[in-house]
């Protein structure tokens, strides 16, 4: 039977690879405590997404150490360079799902380890079973020269450290009763591509005033274990991941601790919902981060079909935060019962100058807790803003007092009914207050900090408020200070 190309490629590749041991049985028999393996291979352009080399582990290996590098020849202009990411799958194997799923750096680094009681953070402590083991390659880009690599597996032999009980953040703390929580779930450490360790992400968290902080990392969820001290900080940790396929990001926000998502998809392959399922199942939420990015495999290919929300605000306002903001105002419609996503704002911190809580979401929940978090940000009861110094009151009544919050439905007797749309905001002087509804921007206040305005279920299907700083590039408006949710105003 003839291969296709790509299965040509992938039969290629492997037949590239080439191990050498420098460690030998004599060696080990005289009491020598480390052995050595060096591996081989290149990949040449047009290579599958992933690529996987054999590790044979031996028995009685205490600790693994692997570290590798890789080529960069120069490239012609206009042409990417080799990029190579890493990870590691154990015995158990690789298929889809992640049952052998050992770690993934990406790449951030160029080394790592595990033993039974700690690992690398990316990595997943615990047993280190003798068999085929497979270090996984992410080619993220490949030079027309083709990308040669080395990796070198040292294998420590000797007694295996006792296990470490893995212990999960609290799904609640104390808090404030129903009130509004401002938290981040877009925040990226040392676990994967970020800088700071999970103790300074807790106390710049604090600082930037959050009550509640989700887990992101790329593609692992090796920190689920490792935020000791956080509630004890008056911090609520949701755990998740950012999936970051090749052909968008998404985040799973506050799924079960110990929950790891697969990321070995394009969205052509058509597996997305199986794991979109298998994050609801794990209690969390499906949320495309950044969907309108510009980096290389940044932008969002699968559809909103699958999501729960959707990431408006990413970091520093950017033209892809307009036109993420523009085309999910586009899919707001307001027919009476209609499934809609709510709009969410994160920092997707790495490094500075990048800022923890800017921006942020602003959630109005029963408690502080895993559950009524979720709950809140699922049914759109939130707003964007810039920092904790920014607060927004935005509320729309009738003449017979029928009311409604941010991300709550108005339902009056009658079409034509006059509701009365309040706005107040704190914390944002200078700004232009907005109200935009289904037919566009309807009212516009400069400098202001409050305003009321009334308008009727016949003319709005909903509305929603802008706060926004002074122009910088007319007509474009400035970059927000805030933004919500809609008020829906159902017609009867």
């Amino acid at each position: 039977m003839a291969l296709s190309r790509r299965a040509l490629l992938a039969q290629a590749t492997a037949a590239a690879v080439a191990a050498s041991s420098t460690g030998t049985a004599a060696a080990a028999a005289a009491a020598e405590t480390t052995t050595t393996t060096t591996l081989h291979g290149t990949v040449p352009p047009g290579a599958p997404d992933f690529v996987y080399v054999p590790l044979d582990v031996p028995s009685g290996v205490r600790e693994l150490r692997v570290s590798y590098r890789y080529d960069k020849p120069p490239t012609p202009p206009g042409t990417p360079g080799n990029a190579l990411d890493i990870g590691l799958f154990d015995q158990r194997g690789t298929a889809l799902g992640g049952r052998g799923f050992r770690g993934w750096s990406g790449g951030a680094r160029s080394e790592f380890f595990l033993r039974a009681d700690e690992a690398t953070p990316g990595y997943l402590p615990g047993p280190l079973e003798p068999g085929r083991w497979y270090v996984a390659l992410g080619p993220y880009t490949v030079a027309p020269q083709g990308l040669s690599y080395e990796i070198t597996a040292e294998f420590v032999h000797g007694e295996p450290a006792a296990p470490v009980p893995a212990v999960h953040p609290p799904e609640r703390i104390a808090g404030r009763g129903r009130a509004w929580y401002r938290g981040d779930c877009h925040v990226h450490s040392v676990h994967s591509d970020g800088r700071r360790t999970l103790a300074e992400i807790i106390g710049l968290a604090r600082a930037a005033g959050l009550d509640f902080l989700g887990t992101s990392e790329h593609n692992t969820h090796s920190s689920h274990t490792a935020w000791g001290g956080a509630a004890e900080q008056g911090l609520l940790v949701l755990t998740g991941e950012e999936i970051t396929t090749r052909t968008g990001h998404v985040l799973a926000v506050g799924t079960d601790p110990g929950t790891f998502v697969d990321w070995r998809y394009r969205s052509r392959d058509g597996r997305f919902e199986r794991f979109a399922r298998d994050v609801r199942q794990a209690g969390g939420l499906v949320v495309p981060a950044h969907p309108h990015a510009t980096c290389i495999g940044c932008a969002w290919k699968f559809g909103f079909g699958e999501a729960d929300a959707v990431e408006v605000w990413n970091g520093a306002w950017t033209p892809d935060d307009e036109v993420s903001l523009a085309s999910w105002d586009a899919t707001l419609r307001g027919a009476r019962g209609e499934r809609w996503l709510p709009a969410l704002a994160h920092s997707d911190y790495h490094r500075d100058p990048d800022r923890i809580g800017g921006p942020q979401t602003v959630v109005l929940a029963d408690d502080l807790s895993r559950t009524a978090i979720l709950a809140g940000l699922r049914a759109g009861r939130a707003y964007a803003a810039e920092s904790s110094a920014v607060s927004v009151e935005f509320t729309a009544v009738t003449a017979r007092g029928a009311h409604a919050g941010i991300g709550e439905r108005l339902r009056p007797t009658d079409p034509a009914a006059e509701v009365l749309v309040r706005l107040s905001v704190t914390g944002a002087e200078g700004c232009d207050l907005r109200l935009v509804t289904d037919q566009g921007l309807a009212f516009t206040a400069p400098g202001a900090t409050s305003l009321e305005w009334r308008t009727t279920p016949a003319r709005a299907a909903y509305v929603r408020a802008e706060v926004r700083h002074p122009a910088q590039a007319p007509p474009l408006p400035g970059p927000p200070a805030a933004f919500t949710n809609p008020i829906w105003l159902d017609t009867p």
